[in-house]
């Protein structure tokens, strides 16, 4: 019998000893006086050398290493949307201390929530950013700036399985996990470059999404440094109309985003286009209304990857594999990937089970940190389980069926009912409260709670209670009321019956 199992073309293994930041900051190297990232407008552009970036990063790693962190500390990054974002993140890496991004979203609570998670050694912290009063060492923006014009730090060589950098996702159960992820992640990578991006030094990559985002961190800036190419980030606050004359005027070859960012793009003209090679899209699914649209407008195709926080995108269409339609795309040429049943043993071509991946995967997560359980549960045999569902053609094309669980999807961010929930649960005057994503027209879904109540509640109440708890992607965009909620006989929720409430 023939299994959903596609391992095919080798990848080299990661070589020892081994530095994320030195991996990514070698082809620079060699062209010092190249620009390695440009903040654009329409008016001006903030551009960095690779020159100066280097030197801005290790010079960051010797401010942190002077301040008094050792290899293998945690430092909490509470930045905005600048370019110290990933100069403090390569320079922790550097310097082999454990850098934590997170969102500049998140409220005072979420953030008391990792203090206590991860007991970090220090914190970044931008002006305006949250974050609780705290004994914990501190720097703010005068003095990790200084550091860029210190001199530099070695990079700290090692192990590529040891601990390189952690990242948040929501937890099934409700509770935020800490992503812990190796130096080798960043070899890794090298799959995607090739199996998505076909990617080049002589690049242009305009990444639409904030510094402060995983997918524009990895996708926007890594990937592009670790080529020689050239990445740009748009000025904060650049409204979608400009996009696409931003990709006009700099001559942008790839143009990454989110689903949600193209459906913005493409309500203005798109000019002509003579230098974009093609569009990226991850972070949620691209639905084909947009392709075409963006085919017929731009004169290109978009590429979309699947991922998620444990092992970034592994599954993916590329310009020398087009999508086959109806699919996610193919596992990337490197990836062990598998369609599983729940107990990890693949199921026969062209049958639903879950998306797997191999936990040889040098991309794959070390674990969730502090968690040791959970980490036990998301494999089964020898396969990590995603938790999406899919069946795989025997060309290795797989058609995504769903999610085996109940999260959400905010504006690229996956979001886990149960955390929201737990957050909300004492809001005054509800009795009981359930949420879930809905449909409000097409391609754009928003978090909705459902409550119910003695009395019609005041909406704008419960939205402020909810944003002094909840990062804005988390928090629901309406708050409905219901006479009771959906069970089945043993009490348990009928989330799936609240989407139909919502239509109804």
């Amino acid at each position: 019998m023939d299994l959903s199992i596609f391992d095919k073309g080798a990848f080299a293994p990661c070589p020892a000893p081994f530095n994320l930041a030195q991996h990514v900051l070698a082809a620079g190297a060699k062209t010092p006086d190249k620009i390695a990232l440009s903040i654009v407008s329409l008016t001006q552009a903030e551009t960095w050398t690779y020159a100066q970036l280097t030197a801005a990063i290790l010079g960051t790693a010797t401010g942190l290493l002077q301040s008094g962190l050792h290899p293998g500390d945690i430092l909490l990054m509470r930045l905005g949307n600048s370019v110290d974002f990933p100069i403090a993140y390569l320079g922790a890496i550097a310097a082999g201390i454990v850098p934590v991004p997170t969102s500049s979203q998140l409220t005072d609570i979420e953030v008391a929530k990792i203090l206590g998670q991860l007991s970090p050694a220090a914190i970044l912290l931008g002006d305006g950013i949250a974050c609780p009063k705290t004994e914990i060492p501190t720097y703010r923006s005068d003095i990790y700036e200084a550091w860029h014009s210190l001199a530099p730090a070695d990079f700290d060589q090692g192990d590529p399985d040891r601990l390189a950098y952690i990242i948040f996702t929501s937890g099934t159960s409700g509770t935020p996990r800490a992503v812990g992820h190796a130096h080798r992640a960043i070899w890794a990578r090298q799959m995607m470059m090739d199996g998505w991006y076909a990617l080049r030094s002589d690049d242009v990559l305009l990444h639409a999404g904030a510094f402060n985002w995983t997918y524009t961190l990895g996708t926007g800036l890594m990937d592009p440094w670790t080529k020689g190419a050239t990445a740009l980030i748009p000025a904060a606050g650049t409204d979608p109309a400009q996009m696409p004359l931003l990709l006009h005027q700099n001559k942008v070859s790839i143009f990454a985003a989110a689903p949600g960012v193209y459906r913005q793009v493409l309500k203005f003209p798109i000019p002509d286009l003579p230098d974009l090679r093609h569009g990226l899209a991850a972070g949620e699914k691209l639905s084909s209304a947009i392709r075409d649209h963006w085919r017929d407008a731009a004169k290109t195709e978009i590429f979309e990857a699947y991922g998620m926080s444990e092992c970034s995108t592994f599954i993916s269409s590329a310009p020398d594999r087009p999508l086959v339609p109806g699919t996610l795309g193919r596992p990337q040429t490197g990836r062990h990937i598998a369609i599983t049943d729940e107990t990890g043993q693949p199921v026969p071509f062209d049958q639903e089970g879950i998306i797997a991946v191999h936990k040889a995967d040098p991309g794959l997560m070390l674990g969730y940190i502090g968690a040791e359980q959970a980490t036990r549960d998301k494999f089964a045999a020898d396969w990590f389980l995603t938790g999406d569902r899919a069946s795989m053609s025997p060309d290795g094309d797989i058609t995504y069926l769903g999610r085996a669980d109940d999260m959400m999807n905010a504006g690229g961010y996956r979001v886990s009912p149960l955390e929201v929930e737990a957050a909300l649960n004492d809001l005054p005057g509800v009795i009981e409260l359930a949420v879930t994503d809905i449909a409000v027209k097409n391609d754009v879904r928003l978090i909705a709670a459902f409550y119910t109540s003695k009395d019609q509640l005041d909406e704008k109440t419960l939205a402020s209670v909810a944003a002094s708890r909840l990062a804005r992607y988390k928090c629901p965009r309406s708050f409905i009321r219901i006479e009771a909620m959906p069970k089945n006989p043993n009490g348990k929720l009928l989330r799936s019956q609240l989407k139909d409430m919502a239509q109804g």
